[in-house]
């Protein structure tokens, strides 16, 4: 399994960062009132955040503890594909960086009714320039 370096921070590094930055912000903390709370510069939550230094056991530890959550949240979404394992890496639905855009979007989609939900759906396809899925 490819660990980083020449390729790139490894994909189980950059979810679990992901999960930290979607939790900071979601509960409307920046990196450096994160970093205050666990003794790190701002500079070292973003390395943590975009999985290029991997979090140790005892910080993300320290991080579950300051979100209040589970350890395993930061795991939640984070699945092998069938057959994977022979030095394949593990698949993401999606790789982008969580922005306090796409958490609020995702957060105030479900009051919509449906019927808007759809609409807001097909507007962001197109501007996206996808093709729709399954409805």
């Amino acid at each position: 399994m490819p660990r980083g370096g020449e390729d790139g921070p490894h994909p189980v590094d950059r979810h679990v960062g992901r999960r930290v930055c979607e939790k900071r912000i979601g509960l409307g903390y920046n990196q450096s009132d994160l970093g205050r709370a666990l003794g790190l510069t701002f500079q070292q939550i973003q390395k943590y955040e975009k999985g290029a230094n991997r979090i140790s056991a005892s910080k993300l530890w320290d991080i579950a503890r300051f979100f209040k959550v589970d350890i395993g949240y930061f795991f939640e979404g984070l699945a092998l594909q069938p057959g994977v394992g022979e030095g394949d890496a593990p698949a993401f639905d999606h790789d982008f960086p969580a922005t306090r855009y796409t958490i609020e979007i995702s957060r105030l989609a479900p009051a919509l009714p449906a019927r808007k939900q759809k609409l807001v759906l097909e507007m962001v396809r197109e501007m996206a320039g996808v093709q729709g899925g399954e409805d």
